[in-house]
């Protein structure tokens, strides 16, 4: 472009300037505009301290529900400006006058608009970021009518191998919406999985499998999306997977398997959130969380098991809290033959039922209540034993076991009995021949 060009477009720039400065119309728009946006603050503010879902910020413990209401409280001001100043625009065309400055102002709000969508709904600091320096430009692109131009341009620049031409436009295309897809699909999972959950009508187990079914629909839907943009036919898909389909059902048994036993887990409720399981091999832990195709065991020591859940309908299986969460535990001790066991025995129940983990007292059942007996005779002691129910497991925070035998050996020492220790009784045979030698 040479001087002379550049010239005629500032004069041209210039001579617009001119006629908008001395048109009318003008400052009825920016008179318009400024009460728009004057109003639709307003109307915002209002709504917002009015309305105690979108004034009031929510812990981290409220229902996504009232966090969403919130969040949304965050672009009333913008969406009512939008709303008011499209209203403006269609009553300008019809009084026969070009309102290009409302129309900048609407450009504008929309930008602000997507902004606060952003600054609102992606918590996720790159995310945010991604979304403003692609998306905030695509937008404005579209709204200034360059997009077209643009999108021309990409796909000029392709690459062709063999049959298929990949173009700019269509890998740029792809990159964009199926990260965004990628992350709507995460953000709603989160926040459909986390409404299920808050539903207190329904049991563990059930938010747990409309939870599951939800996920994998939500999965099914965003593929079927992303393939869309991708620009595979659908058609000719169904009629490739039907042939596929075998294959993959046979390489991916042990999978389907794992998602079909976690459905049947959660439907018979033999293993719910929260229970104590001991499995075949061994290893126990609390069922934290279900998968699609496998279960996490939070174990005592910190670490995480995961088990695949196939596992839990083919194997051996122990729950410790499937029905009730009492349960009984024994802890072993040996006294002297000197004691007096019968009067030993009713002490040793008394400080033992006075543990606040330990149930006990007259409105408990006699076989739930401490219990101690004799188990054998040893070679240094008699050995005994006491039986006591507690709720949850004896491990973990709930070390009962330990605190009862110190209770226990603090005990038989105020009493004045010690713990037998291993003794032997040595004979000499005929001492008088062994004199001499």
């Amino acid at each position: 472009m040479d001087t002379n060009s550049v010239s005629a477009v500032v004069e041209d720039v210039l001579q617009t300037a001119n006629l908008a400065i001395g048109d009318t119309n003008t400052y009825i728009q920016l008179v318009v505009i400024a009460v728009i946006y004057a109003l639709s603050f307003a109307i915002a503010y209002k709504i917002r301290h009015s309305v105690g879902l979108t004034h009031n910020e929510p812990s981290e413990s409220a229902h996504p529900v009232r966090k969403l209401a919130f969040r949304i409280g965050g672009v009333l001001f913008p969406l009512l400006a939008i709303i008011l100043l499209q209203v403006s625009t269609k009553a300008s065309e019809s009084l026969a006058f070009t309102p290009w400055l409302i129309e900048t102002a609407l450009a504008i709000a929309i930008m602000l608009f997507f902004n606060s969508l952003i600054r609102a709904f992606v918590q996720h600091k790159f995310a945010a970021s991604l979304f403003r320096w692609i998306g905030l430009p695509i937008l404005l692109l579209h709204i200034l009518g360059l997009l077209p131009t643009v999108i021309s341009a990409l796909e000029e620049i392709s690459l062709d191998v063999g049959n298929v031409s990949i173009s700019a436009y269509g890998v740029v295309r792809v990159l964009i919406f199926g990260s965004f897809l990628f992350w709507l699909g995460r953000a709603s999972n989160t926040f459909g999985k986390a409404v299920i959950r808050k539903q207190p009508s329904l049991d563990v187990p059930t938010k747990e499998v409309f939870s599951k079914l939800f996920e994998v629909g939500l999965f099914c839907i965003v593929m079927l999306l992303l393939l869309n943009i991708m620009g595979v036919n659908l058609t000719t898909l169904a009629v490739f997977g039907g042939a596929v389909g075998v294959g993959l059902g046979l390489g991916l048994q042990s999978i389907a398997s794992n998602f079909i036993s976690g459905i049947i887990i959660l439907l018979d409720r033999s293993l719910t959130v929260g229970d104590f399981v001991e499995l075949d091999d061994g290893q126990k832990g609390f069922v934290r969380e279900f998968k699609m195709r496998y279960a996490v065991l939070e174990t005592y020591d910190g670490k995480d098991i995961l088990v695949p859940n196939e596992k839990f309908i083919s194997s051996l299986l122990v729950n410790w809290t499937h029905k009730d969460p009492k349960q009984r535990y024994r802890v072993d001790f040996s006294v002297p033959y000197a004691t007096d066991v019968r009067s030993m025995v009713e002490f040793i129940k008394v400080a033992v039922g006075e543990h606040e983990q330990v149930i006990s007292g007259l409105d408990v059942p006699f076989e739930e209540r401490p219990d101690c007996e004799i188990d054998s005779f040893g070679d240094s002691g008699i050995n005994m034993f006491v039986e006591f129910w507690m709720i949850g497991v004896d491990d973990g925070k709930n070390r009962v076991g330990g605190d009862l035998m110190l209770i226990i050996l603090e005990t038989l020492r105020e009493n004045g009995i010690e713990i037998p220790f291993p003794q032997r009784e040595v004979k000499i045979l005929n001492p008088e021949q062994n004199v001499g030698k």
